[in-house]
């Protein structure tokens, strides 16, 4: 045997030695069977944190904005910081589904699920913070260019704030419709094989009279392909226009030509991130070890290596292009000899070391290869990039053309409350969307089964030639 016929092409993506029945099976049972402690824990965890940031939403409309920690140099802070990294939370789902999707990568098919649907929660919690910034939620539609009773009151067209409106809706709005088309012959599945009425009712509604013909088939992989195709310019597009709300402005460190690419960069790398964090709740809470494996881990470790590597070279650009301008004003931009050890020190260093050092860290293959490393880098990451949002945007601010009004910031309780009560509504939507909906795509996992048996196969005789010779 040659050299070449040793080795597997690609490594086991569904381990245990599954067959068809096995895989409806373990995706179907955490729909129909009662949820385990671990999944009750987390709903009771993440709907206390929901809770506390609910009231403080109420408290903020109900007294006003100034209950923030805002003050009149810093009047972007906390929120828009967490505005851009929800957003930029929501860029890896669509990537995961539809760039992988055109490049027919098989190991994205435990994952886009979770993706998918991290996209749309995440993006739900992203549009909570321009409204509630604006402290007249109710007159949120405003910035729609709708017709209304004051004659001629249309947005600013020009503001790239607007076009964050359009660019944003537009991503959700598909992203929804792709989430949801693939979802449509699990549901089928579901509808045939539960029981109970009221459940046969709602999933046989959902799944829109999917017969599973090849005609259905066939529409199905067209339409996917199509999505997909319409999606991946909108994973490049959100990200950038987000950009743009900084670099066209005049602040000293956000008119920046590299923010675009350095945002999208930076938004893949902590999407992934987000990724692994739930994928880590889906397998442990459901069972699921077989289908999300080591292998999918060091995939997107390695996707996580290379976006970090790009955003440390937006680094090392921005530091420069401060250093070499000799403009005064640039020295106390995020990324300066100043920010290292200026009054927001802190903000600066955990962000070296969230988002440059402890990455570097899956470079090592057991680590890259650990569930529980590669959880805890994933969340470092999520912090790492929180703090570059808000040094971004903080340390800008805090230290502006005008030194008789640099100033700092400090969150209230209400800020931070707000906060914790996004990330808890996000995880509450992702658990209740994980038990019931089927949260792998059962019918997509089953065409690589065939292949899993194959390498199986193939390294049983492998290990018998060896024994052989």
């Amino acid at each position: 045997m040659g050299n070449n016929q040793k080795k597997p092409i690609r490594e086991l993506l569904i381990i245990g030695n599954k067959t068809y029945q096995n895989i409806t099976n373990d995706i179907l049972n955490p729909i129909k069977n009662k949820a385990g402690n671990l999944w009750w824990i987390a709903l009771f965890i993440s709907l206390l944190a929901f809770i506390w940031g609910l009231f403080c939403i109420i408290y903020t409309i109900g007294t006003g904005i100034g209950v923030w920690g805002l003050n009149k140099t810093i009047n972007w802070a906390w929120d828009i910081t967490n505005f851009v990294w929800w957003v930029g939370i929501g860029h890896a789902g669509t990537l995961i589904s539809a760039v992988l999707l055109l490049f027919r990568q098989k190991w994205r098919l435990s994952i886009n699920r979770s993706a998918e649907a991290m996209t749309i929660f995440a993006v739900i919690q992203a549009g909570l913070f321009p409204i509630i910034h604006m402290g007249r939620p109710w007159n949120a539609h405003w910035v729609l260019p709708i017709p209304n009773q004051f004659g001629s009151l249309w947005p600013n067209f020009n503001s790239p704030l607007l076009w964050d409106v359009f660019a944003i809706s537009t991503y959700f709005s598909v992203s929804t419709v792709f989430w949801f088309m693939g979802l449509i012959p699990d549901f089928a599945m579901i509808r045939d094989r539960v029981t109970d009425p009221i459940q046969k009712k709602i999933y046989g509604i959902l799944s829109f009279g999917w017969g599973g013909t090849s005609k259905d088939w066939q529409r199905f992989e067209e339409l996917s392909l199509i999505l997909a195709g319409l999606c991946t310019p909108l994973v490049f597009s959100v990200h950038t226009i987000v950009s743009f709300d900084f670099s066209t402005s005049l602040i000293k460190g956000w008119h920046s030509t590299i923010f675009p690419p350095y945002f999208v960069a930076g938004a893949i790398f902590s999407g992934f991130a987000m990724v692994q964090t739930l994928l880590g709740v889906a397998r442990k809470t459901l069972s699921l070890e077989s289908y999300i494996t080591r292998n999918h881990i060091e995939y997107m470790n390695i996707i996580i290596l290379l976006t970090g590597g790009i955003v440390l070279l937006a680094y090392i650009s921005e530091f420069i292009l401060a250093w070499y301008s000799s403009n005064p004003f640039e020295s106390y931009i995020y990324f300066s000899i100043n920010a290292s050890k200026g009054p927001f020190w802190w903000a600066f260093w955990i962000l070296i070391i969230c988002n440059i050092l402890i990455p570097q860290f899956l470079w090592i293959k057991y680590i890259r290869r650990s569930f529980f490393w590669s959880y805890i880098i994933a969340i470092i990451i999520n912090i790492g990039m929180w703090f570059e949002r808000f040094d971004i945007i903080v340390l800008n601010l805090s230290h502006d053309y005008l030194p008789s009004s640099w100033t700092g910031f400090i969150p209230s309780f209400v800020d931070v409350g707000i906060f914790i009560g996004t990330i808890g509504f996000f995880f509450f939507l992702y658990l209740l969307y994980i038990r019931t909906f089927p949260v792998i795509s059962q019918s997509e996992i089953k065409t690589i089964l065939k292949d899993s048996k194959k390498i199986i196969n193939f390294k049983k005789n492998s290990i018998m030639n060896q024994h052989h010779e």
